[in-house]
């Protein structure tokens, strides 16, 4: 257990930090299956719509540090190789 002060105030940054970063992890994860929802059953403005909007929140939780940057690359190419592949396909 922790004694300095520091310490103690280290573990409480810890703990709020944590509930933020599942939280941005958990959205972002709810963005990505909204938008695989709307590209299996919506239509192709709908699957463009969430495209964009779960793009912008995997670039924001790579951009406060969440999840690495060439991750958040990763997952938006997947996601518009899919994309692409039901809009012209």
């Amino acid at each position: 257990m922790a004694h300095s002060n520091s310490a103690k105030k280290r573990i409480r940054q810890n703990l709020t930090s944590r509930a933020l970063n599942r939280w941005r992890m958990k959205s972002m994860r709810e963005a990505i299956k909204g938008f695989e929802v709307a590209l299996v059953s919506g239509s192709n403005d709908e699957a463009t719509k969430a495209y964009r909007a779960a793009s912008a929140i995997v670039d924001r939780t790579a951009q406060v540090g969440v999840i690495h940057g060439n991750q958040a690359a990763r997952r938006k190419s997947r996601m518009n190789t899919r994309l692409k592949a039901k809009v012209l396909g």
